[in-house]
């Protein structure tokens, strides 16, 4: 009796219990729309957040709740887009192939370092000790935080420069992300003209720090019959929208930077 008592109420409370519980899931119940869970399993799982959205799932209940785009995913690109619309029983939407794309080509030969950190081997923690242990305070640190959350292994360092492997990239964003010094962007892969420099400093120190760096001359603005390139903040940039991968300002860039 003293082990048979505790015992019963034990079990009573705990079958009281389940009975409660199983009353309040049935009233409680929310019904899903099960166009949700299908267009999530269509989803990569990536979670990275390209689409705009906390992860699939949420992507998912916007497509269905609020009428979200259909060919936000860029992981999926135009295999989800696909596999949604036929879940909704639409025409697929446009996807347009993209990927990563690293502005800088301070590799070893053209730069060096002030210091050597024998620190964390993260570009994050070496950008907290004076800007960075590089010559251009503004370029590629590499040591591979971009390449260490890629999923894809679309990110390798490449003689101290981080260079992306269009073909495995998935654009997700994720790289661009952790960069600390803000050098990844993603675009069109259709678009081949990049410039391969994100200096703010003139063109006086950036070549001390980089000879690979832009200087901000403005022929490449210049010579643009798009208006597709703009000098700012010392450096050209690309305005992929307009380019027609002409190749002009690659032409006559003085310093080679635009490839």
């Amino acid at each position: 009796m003293t082990y048979l008592i505790p015992t019963l109420i034990l079990g009573g409370c705990g079958l009281i219990a389940g009975i409660l519980l199983t009353v309040a899931a049935k009233v409680f119940y929310v019904k899903v729309d099960e166009r949700i869970e299908k267009i999530g399993s269509s989803l990569p799982q990536a979670n990275c957040g390209a689409c705009g959205y906390a992860g699939c799932s949420d992507y998912a209940d916007a497509i269905v709740n609020n009428g979200a785009p259909t060919n936000l995913c860029r992981p999926g690109g135009a295999e989800a887009a696909s596999a949604i619309a036929e879940i909704l029983g639409t025409a697929a939407a446009n996807v347009i192939p993209m990927t990563a794309i690293v502005h800088c080509n301070g590799d070893c030969n053209a730069t060096k370092l002030q210091f050597d950190f024998d620190g964390i081997q993260s570009c994050k923690a070496v950008k907290r000790f004076y800007g960075g242990n590089g010559m251009c305070k503004y370029g590629c640190i590499g040591l591979g935080d971009c390449a260490a959350v890629c999923e894809h292994d679309a990110i390798k360092i490449v003689n101290g420069v981080a260079k992306v492997i269009p073909e495995l990239c998935g654009a997700c964003g994720q790289c661009a992300a952790v960069c600390p010094n803000q050098l990844i962007s993603i675009k069109p892969k259709s678009s081949n003209i990049d410039v391969l420099c994100s200096s703010a400093a003139n063109g006086k120190a950036t070549k001390l720090a980089c000879s690979n760096g832009c200087i901000g001359c403005k022929i490449c603005e210049k010579k643009c019959l798009n208006e597709a390139i703009r000098v700012e903040n010392f450096h050209a940039k690309i305005d992929y929208e307009k380019c027609t991968n002409c190749g002009i300002c690659k032409t006559f860039c003085p310093v080679k930077v635009i490839h």
